[in-house]
C-alpha cells in the first residue's frame, strides 16, 4: 500500500498555525459598513473592546484600531511579514519614514531586520457602499545570518502576480495566484534580497488557490525536503485522497508525494504554503523573532533605548487620505504610483 501524502489534518485556529520557515497566518475577513470621515466606520464602536477588537462583531473588527481599523505603530525585529490584501486597502507607515497604500491583489513583503516600527491601518473609503476587506498576513521566520539585516520593504503589484487559470480533465477551472515560488513555469516576482524566499532552492511558494466546483487539482511534488501546508478556508467540502475534509482545517503534507484533490459541490478556496524550514531555534515573544531569550531580552533594550527610529509621523494610525490611489514611497526617495 502506498504511503498517504497526508501527513495531518488540523482545525484552523487563530492565527493559523504554520511550519518551519513560517511563524504564522492570518486570514482576515471583515465586512466593514460605510465609511464615515474620518475613514473609520460609519456606525457605532460601543460595546467593542477598542484597542483590542479581535472579537467578530457586526461582521467586522477595529483590531487595536480606536478610530481606523487596523495596526497602529508596533515595532518588529528578525522576520518578515507577507501581506497579500484581496479586497480593500492598506496603509502603511514606517519608523524610517518610507509609506504606502496598497491592495485589491497587492502584496507587501516587509524585512524588518534589525528592527522597525511601522502601522497597518484599513482605510474605509467608501461612504456611500460597504468596504469589505480581505487579507492574510504571513510571518516569515529570517535566519540568524539575516536576523540583523538593514530593513526594507518591497511592493509585488497586483499586474506583477501570475494568475494561472488552468482545466482539470473534465474543463473545471482552477485559478492559481503566486505571492511566491513557482508554478507550471510561471514565477512570482522577486521577494526582498535578504528573504529566506530569495533562494530558489528554498522553495518557499505561498499561492492563494481558487477551485470551481467539482474541479481536481494535483499538487506537483517538491525536488527537495520542505514543510507544506494546505489550508482549507472556504467552501463545501474537499476529497484528499480517501480523506474527506470540510473548510477551516489545514492539511499538512508530505511534499515528496502527489496528490489529487477533488472539490465538492461548492466553489472552494485555499492558501498553499511551503518551503525548506531553517532549522534554527525559534524563540518568540510578542513582536519580536530571535533564536534565544537573550535576544529577545536585548530587542527589547534596543526598543526602550532608539524606538527603532522614533516615529516621524503625526499619527501612530496613519493614514493617507481619501483618494484610491495606490503607492509606495521608499525612504531612498523612490516612488511609485499605481493608479
Amino acid at each position: 500500500m502506498t504511503p498517504s501524502a497526508i501527513l495531518q489534518i488540523k482545525r484552523l485556529s487563530f492565527p493559523w498555525i504554520t511550519k518551519d520557515p513560517f511563524l504564522f497566518c492570518v486570514h482576515h475577513l471583515d465586512y466593514y459598513p460605510e465609511g464615515n470621515e474620518n475613514l473609520g466606520p460609519d456606525a457605532s464602536l460601543s460595546g467593542r473592546r477598542i484597542g483590542n477588537d479581535f472579537a467578530i462583531k457586526d461582521g467586522w473588527r477595529m483590531y487595536h484600531g480606536d478610530t481606523v481599523p487596523g495596526f497602529p505603530a508596533h515595532p518588529h525585529r528578525g522576520f518578515e511579514t507577507v501581506t497579500f490584501v484581496l479586497q480593500g486597502l492598506v496603509d502603511h507607515a514606517d519608523s524610517k519614514g518610507a509609506s504606502g497604500r496598497y491592495g485589491f491583489g497587492d502584496v507587501q513583503w516587509m524585512t524588518a531586520g534589525s528592527g522597525l516600527q511601522h502601522s497597518e491601518m484599513f482605510p474605509l473609503l467608501k461612504k456611500d457602499d460597504k468596504n469589505t476587506f480581505e487579507l492574510f498576513q504571513i510571518w516569515l521566520n529570517l535566519p540568524a545570518s539575516k536576523k540583523f539585516v538593514t530593513p526594507s520593504y518591497k511592493m509585488l503589484w497586483e499586474d506583477e502576480i501570475p494568475k494561472i487559470l488552468v482545466k482539470d480533465k473534465n474543463q473545471k477551472n482552477i485559478k492559481i495566484e503566486l505571492a511566491a515560488g513557482k508554478y507550471e513555469g510561471y514565477t512570482a516576482p522577486a521577494p526582498v534580497k535578504d528573504s529566506w524566499a530569495a533562494n530558489p532552492a528554498n522553495e518557499v511558494n505561498i499561492w492563494h488557490i481558487q477551485l470551481e466546483s467539482n474541479a481536481e487539482w494535483e499538487i506537483p511534488v517538491a525536488l527537495g525536503d520542505v514543510h507544506r501546508s494546505l489550508y482549507f478556508f472556504e467552501g463545501e467540502s474537499l476529497q484528499a485522497e480517501t480523506t474527506s475534509v470540510i473548510p477551516n482545517h489545514v492539511l499538512e503534507l508530505d511534499g515528496k508525494k502527489t496528490i489529487t484533490i477533488k472539490n465538492g459541490n461548492k466553489p472552494s478556496r485555499l492558501l498553499f504554503l511551503q518551503g525548506k524550514p531553517i532549522g534554527e531555534p525559534v524563540q518568540q515573544y510578542g513582536p519580536f523573532v530571535m533564536n534565544n531569550m537573550a535576544e529577545i531580552e536585548e530587542a527589547f533594550a534596543d526598543f526602550r533605548k532608539t524606538q527603532f527610529g522614533g516615529w516621524p509621523w503625526p499619527r501612530p494610525d496613519m493614514v493617507h487620505g481619501k483618494e484610491s490611489i495606490r503607492f509606495a514611497r521608499f525612504d531612498n526617495g523612490e516612488e511609485i504610483i499605481k493608479n
